[in-house]
């Protein structure tokens, strides 16, 4: 066998190992849990209530809205952070290009809450 192939069988023997290690606990829980099935298990759990109607329901835009906004500043920040890293490698362009952005962001921002989505009323 080549050297190159050696390589490859270290990969194979761990890829082996971990498969078997999977199947080992998979069996092993399936031996050892309990079986005790009840009407009460089956049930939908709905923060400790008994749930009540049908499991579909309608929810208000202000969370999907809440949510994009935190999508948005989440990308932000994963934009920012290598940006922040590199940044005296990468001179005065990228600190104005960042800048651009961090403006743009905060236009979107001032124009929400300019729009009161924000506000929470009942």
């Amino acid at each position: 066998m080549t050297q190159y192939f050696q390589g490859y069988i270290t990969v194979a023997v761990f890829a082996g190992f971990g498969v078997l290690l999977v199947l080992f606990a998979v069996g092993a829980s399936a031996l050892l849990r309990p079986k005790n099935p009840t009407a009460t298990k089956g049930m939908s759990y709905e923060c400790g209530m008994d749930p009540v109607g049908g499991g579909w329901s309608q929810s208000h835009v202000r969370f999907y809205i809440y949510g994009l906004l935190f999508l948005v500043f989440d990308v932000e920040a994963v934009f920012i952070f290598p940006w922040a890293v590199r940044l005296e490698s990468l001179g005065g362009f990228a600190l104005v290009e960042m800048a651009v952005f961090i403006v743009i962001l905060l236009a979107g921002l001032l124009y929400a809450v300019r729009k009161g989505v924000l506000e929470w009323e009942s």
